[in-house]
Order: structure tokens, then sequence, then C-alpha cells
């Protein structure tokens, strides 16, 4: 499930927008960036890969007001931006591709505020939004595994990493269809390592459940992936009346789960009583500034997948991963 604005930033970010204003002009056809099947959330820390500004004697003159308005006015519609977000124009700079100038929109008044890189025409009849990504690192080099529990092949050349919600639906079909019977023909070939994105908005008890989980894994992974695989199993009877009482139900599992692998006892609920969030919300940062914006969000070595894959779907990314290290998909794989 999205969080709501970064799904919207996600989504502007990748559309171009190029349409005419002029009475009875028809509207230009959209000019698909390269990268637009890409899915990324805008982040101000993000590298900008972008050729510098040409130099210009003769700096662009200003926008009219009646431009502006035009502009402000048609991202506003044509993305339906909620009434509480607030845009402004930047000035304009001298852009790289001839004919074009350079504009900033800012967005912001919402949880995830952003400045987004547009072009706009010399005739100032056409915008267009440019997105540069930073190739600079392999994508699972910027992803911190460091710790956490890991099912399958330690040494395995292909990495699944899962940004997970204890208490999304979606999230529950993810890890049912990826643990079932694919884990059982990939095992020996995949790490999995989950992550924690909990949607703090929409989901009161992620965030206990993500803290319980941890407490577990730390003591030992088994009894962190047997925690995961009863709470989404079982999210509704987690949830019970109340956010007071799925935190009772969560810290029982957990207590369960520490009984069963016999862990140390009074070392998990001081963890449990502590709820420190400091760990799962630098995974939920993390998650954002490598574009994760939903639950479930998996990177397969590298390639992203937002939402709960169908098995067919999941079990193509896999072997594909596998040729890509030069492995073979195990033969008991289905097609």
């Amino acid at each position: 499930m999205a969080r709501f604005y970064g799904t919207f930033f996600c989504i502007l970010l990748l559309i171009v927008l190029a349409r005419p204003w002029g009475t009875g002009q028809a509207a230009a056809p959209a000019k698909k960036n390269s990268a637009a099947a890409a899915k990324a959330k805008p982040d101000a820390d993000k590298k900008d890969t972008s050729a510098p500004a040409a130099a210009s004697a003769n700096p662009p003159a200003p926008l009219t007001p009646e431009v502006s308005h035009r502009i402000l006015t048609e991202i506003r519609s044509h993305y339906k931006v909620p009434a509480q977000m607030n845009l402004a124009l930047s000035e304009l700079k001298t852009g790289s591709i001839p004919g074009y100038d350079n504009v900033v929109v800012t967005l912001s008044g919402g949880a995830h505020p952003a400045n987004l890189d547009f072009l706009i025409s010399k005739d100032r009849k056409t915008l267009v939004h440019l997105e540069t990504m930073d190739i600079s690192q392999d994508l699972m080099s910027k992803i911190d595994v460091k710790g956490r529990p890991v099912k399958g092949n330690l040494d395995a050349k292909v990495v699944v990493v899962n940004y997970d919600d204890f208490q999304c639906p979606f999230c529950s079909r993810m890890h049912s269809t990826l643990f079932a019977d694919v884990f059982k023909d990939y095992a020996d070939r995949i790490r999995v390592v989950y992550k924690d994105y909990p949607l703090l908005e929409i989901h009161p008890w992620a965030m206990h459940a993500a803290i319980d989980g941890n407490c577990l894994g730390e003591q030992n992974s088994q009894a962190y992936w047997d925690f995961a695989d009863y709470v989404h199993a079982n999210q509704k009877v987690v949830s019970g009346k109340s956010r007071t009482e799925a935190f009772v139900n969560l810290d029982g599992a957990a207590k369960e789960q520490a009984q069963k692998h016999q862990l140390d006892q009074g070392k998990l609920q001081a963890c449990v009583q502590k709820q420190d969030e400091t760990a799962v919300r630098a995974s939920i940062a993390e998650g954002d500034k490598i574009g994760v914006d939903s639950t479930p969000t998996l990177f397969i070595n590298g390639e992203v997948f937002s939402g709960a894959m169908p098995e067919q779907e999941l079990r193509a990314a896999l072997n594909r991963a596998l040729a890509d290290t030069g492995q073979q998909a195990p033969a008991s794989a289905k097609k």
C-alpha cells in the first residue's frame, strides 16, 4: 500500500508533461524519457548526474504571471495535487538542451516535500520533465543488510531484499508467494533479507511488530522468520479490536518464539518493552532514499518490483537474475 504523498511524487517523476498552451492548438505528443519506466522517488540528496548548464551571457527572461499560472494550474489539474500541497516556481536558468530553459517546481506542505526539475521551451508552450538517475553505484550496495536475518543460501549470488510491513495485506500475499513453493525450489540459489518499511500513517501496529521481530532476530534468525510467518498469516487475529490488543498479541507471539527457540527471555523482554524505533526508522529512511514508497517492494539483484508479485512473475525474475550470474534455474522450477 502506497505512502500517499510518496506515491504522488513517484507518479510526477515518471510522467513527462508535454502540452502546448494556446487557443486552438492540438496537444503535442508526449516525449517519453528513456528512464520513465523506472519507479523512483524524488530525493533532495540524490546526486544530480545531468550535464552542467551551458553558460549564457543572456539569462532567460522571467516567466510572465500568466505563464506561471498556466504551469501551476496544469500541474495541479493533471496530477490532482491535493489542496493542502503548495506549489512554487523557481527563477529560470539557461538549460543545457537547446531551445529550453530550466525551472524547478517545489512541492511543500506534505510529508515528503520535493524539488522537481522541469524544462520549459523558449516559446513557453511546452513543459517537460527530465529525470536523471545516479548509476555510479550498484543499487544493492546502497542497501544495508548487515545484521539482518537471512533465509536461504548465505553465499548466494542472487540476493532478494524485501521492504516489508507486517500489517500490510499485500505484504502478507507476497510473503506467502515467496516462501511457499517458490522458496522450496530456489532456497539453495538465493539469499532473502527483509528490511523494515512500516506504513506508519495507516498501519498502527506495524512499527511495534517490526521492533518485536528485530528483538527476536538479534538472538536467532529462524525465530525472526517464524515470527514473520505467523504475523503475516494471522494479521486479523493480531489486530484484535484495538491497537493495545494488537501490541499484547504481538508481544505474546514474540514470547512464544523465544520459548520455541530457547532464547534469553530476559533479554527479549527488555528489548520488547523498550520499543526502540531507531533501527526501524533508519530502514524507512534508507528505503526512501532508494525510491521505496510502497509495500511490498522487492529488489532482486538491483531490479525493483513494487507490489505483490504473481508467482510466475517472481519465478521469471529469479531465473533472469540467476542467468545474469551464470547460473541455471532449478530443474524443479515451474516455467
